[in-house]
């Protein structure tokens, strides 16, 4: 291990990709945050079993968390992105080194604390997949500092700014609404999908465009979350707070509400071609979509629509594996819209 690849709370390192993702040639460009990344252990067993020992096979160990996965997915999906996240201690420099393994470009911010690990286990008898996350580490409040530091020299320019995944310990309820702030003041857009109190606490501040699901939507609008009509409720909501600009809730396998000034949008999951294996990357998916057609110039329906499309495809691939763009692209136009006006 590179003496590089051991830095103490608060240096940076960047590597990775080729090239410097933020140069004007290639696609579309998105940074991503990711203040509590995950080395993601993905493993297989054939069944469950309550007594004795379960054998299980090693699918992948990926780099994981909200915005290394989004990160990944606009990459796959023709787009440029640099990852900026926390690392610390030993699980800290395997993420480095997954990622560059990967060929992801990323920006690390040394943290004092240990890196989390996380389990994906996938039981293939009853084909389900089970996502098992310990708390993050905690972080002092200049160690966020440095990450909001970093992340503005990766913008370059940039129109859109993607931070997703929870907070960890230490940071205060209202860092994204810092972050929104800082990407606001760079001229750029937030795209936030979050949960929790760092969820409430952006809502003051106000994002681009918000990201729920339905656990998330149900927790702001104090009422469980069924369908489209209850989606609407929730976005409008969001919209005359001020909260967001675009919100965007998802209803499972429905599909998705996407929400502006304009009206809502409802748009209706496609149907698999294939047996559902496992939803953990279905949202991270689908925000890389968002991100990467807003940054090409779509509006937001139409990168709603897209989103859809890769979190149905999402579903097809056990563990975290990514999405098969193909797929997806394939599944586009099999996602139906309806509109509705506000009031």
């Amino acid at each position: 291990m590179s003496a590089a690849a051991a830095r103490p709370s608060g240096a940076e390192r960047s590597a990775g990709g080729a090239g410097d993702p933020r140069s004007p040639a290639g696609g579309p460009y998105v940074p991503t945050l990711t203040m509590s990344p995950t080395v993601d252990l993905a493993w297989e067993v054939g069944r469950l079993e309550d007594v004795g020992k379960n054998r299980a096979r090693v699918r992948s160990v990926t780099a994981g968390g909200g915005g290394i996965n989004v990160a990944r997915g606009v990459v796959r999906l023709g787009g440029r992105a640099t990852a900026v996240h926390t690392a610390g201690g030993e699980v800290g420099r395997r993420l480095n080194r997954l990622l560059e393994e990967e060929g992801v470009h990323h920006v690390a911010v040394g943290i004092t604390g240990e890196t989390r690990e996380a389990l994906v286990l996938f039981e293939t008898a009853a084909r389900r997949a089970y996502h098992i996350v310990p708390p993050g580490p905690h972080l002092e409040s200049h160690e966020g500092l440095q990450c909001l530091d970093a992340l503005e020299r990766t913008m370059g320019g940039c129109r859109y700014v993607v931070a997703s995944g929870s907070l960890p310990g230490g940071l205060p309820a209202g860092f994204y609404g810092a972050v929104a702030r800082r990407v606001r003041e760079c001229g750029a857009r937030l795209i936030l999908d979050t949960s929790g109190p760092a969820l409430r606490g952006a809502l003051a501040e106000g994002v681009h465009l918000l990201r729920c699901n339905r656990t998330e939507a149900e927790s702001l609008a104090g009422r469980v979350v069924r369908d489209f009509d209850d989606a609407r409720a929730v976005n409008e909501y969001l919209l005359t707070s001020g909260s967001a600009e675009v919100a965007v809730t998802t209803v499972g396998a429905l599909g998705a509400v996407c929400s502006t000034g304009h009206g809502h949008t409802e748009l209706h999951a496609p149907p698999l071609p294939g047996e559902p294996l496992s939803d953990a990357g279905a949202g991270d998916g689908m925000v890389a979509a968002i991100a990467t057609r807003l940054a090409a110039g779509d509006d937001s329906v139409g990168a709603v629509a897209l989103g859809v499309a890769v979190a149905a495809a999402s579903m097809l691939t056990p563990s975290t594996e990514p999405f098969d763009r193909d797929v997806a692209e394939a599944l586009r136009p099999e996602v139906r819209v309806g509109f509705r006006t506000r009031g």
